[in-house]
């Protein structure tokens, strides 16, 4: 039997995405052998699909999904045959695939109440809503926030979990399409990226600004997001949709306040297996007692992930998407 999977040679645009057959492979002393049942699509996999975060090449894509653990290491505790478990991983990356082996550091036990699907779209897309709203930044009762891209995949998880801690939710869409779905979404304010975005935050808040500005589109929206901030309040830049941000000066800082900027990934929060454990129980937590509910907003089947690509750089997804395998 083979394993299907989407491999990549070249940095690209989504035509770089090959499907092929390779063996199913074999687990190393730390890792477990996961079969898909689901696997998650997220922004960050066209960043490293076209270079921007570089990996070595040839390479797998894909960093998180969902399904059941198929064999295990001899150094592996914890996971055995026939376990539910979701995961979401640095790279190397072969999320992409009906099987995979993994680290098990990165790999948890899956609640049978939530489903496979659910499961692959919340992985990473939810533990990034966890440490950027308790962890990066602590968001408190009666704050106000600004999160952009709000209907996306991590931005409507991070209201629903930013409302769950009391905070006023601004959201920032692309276009007057959303609109709807952000309200829907538990969004107090929805404003749109061709508006006068600062000035009207600005308005929003009786001229004080925000504690804390979210922010995943980068170079576009950074000048924006600085005059947003409140006196030493915080930029959290974690992503580059609009590209990287090169336009930034940090005496920007000084002028607008003495305020803080941050790169925060992932990666680092999870690194420590304890830290994982924690994000993970308090994500679940709040997906089983459907404090967060998630939009599967696409599927699309793994032969097609060239598709999936295209559809997401076009902005024509919301919500969550999930590759079937």
């Amino acid at each position: 039997m083979k394993n299907k999977v989407i491999r990549i040679d070249k940095f690209g645009g989504p035509e770089v995405l090959n499907f092929v057959e390779t063996d199913i492979p074999d687990p190393k002393p730390d890792e477990v052998l996961i079969k898909h049942e689901a696997i998650g699509l997220n922004f960050i996999d066209i960043y490293f699909r076209s270079g921007l975060y570089p990996i070595s090449l040839p390479s797998g894509i894909g960093c998180e999904g969902a399904g059941y653990v198929v064999a295990c290491g001899t150094e592996v505790k914890g996971f055995k045959e026939g376990d539910r478990v979701a995961y979401c991983s640095p790279p190397p990356l072969n999320g992409y695939a009906e099987y995979r082996t993994i680290s098990a550091h990165y790999v948890v036990s899956l609640p049978d109440s939530i489903g496979f699907e659910v499961a692959s779209a919340i992985m990473l897309k939810g533990l990034t809503s966890w440490y950027l709203l308790r962890e990066t930044y602590s968001v408190r009762p009666t704050e106000t926030i600004v999160i952009y891209a709000a209907v996306g995949g991590v931005g409507s998880i991070m209201v629903q979990w930013a409302k769950h801690l009391g905070a006023i939710v601004i959201g920032i869409v692309g276009n007057q399409e959303k609109n709807k779905m952000a309200v829907e979404l538990g969004y107090d304010y929805v404003l749109h990226s061709n508006d006068e975005l600062a000035s009207q935050v600005r308005a929003l808040t009786g001229a004080k600004g925000v504690p804390v500005v979210y922010d995943s589109i980068g170079i576009a929206t950074v000048e924006d997001s600085l005059k947003m901030l409140s006196p030493r309040g915080l930029l959290v830049s974690f992503g580059n949709a609009s590209g990287p941000i090169n336009n930034f000066s940090i005496n920007d800082l000084a002028k607008h306040g003495s305020l803080y900027v941050t790169r925060p990934t992932l990666w680092t929060y999870i690194n420590d297996r304890r830290a994982l454990e924690r994000g993970s129980k308090e994500l679940f937590d709040l997906v089983e007692s459907s404090t967060i509910s998630i939009t599967i907003g696409q599927r699309y089947k793994l032969i097609d992930a060239k598709k999936a690509h295209q559809d997401l750089e076009a902005r024509k997804t919301f919500g969550s998407t999930v590759i079937l395998p």
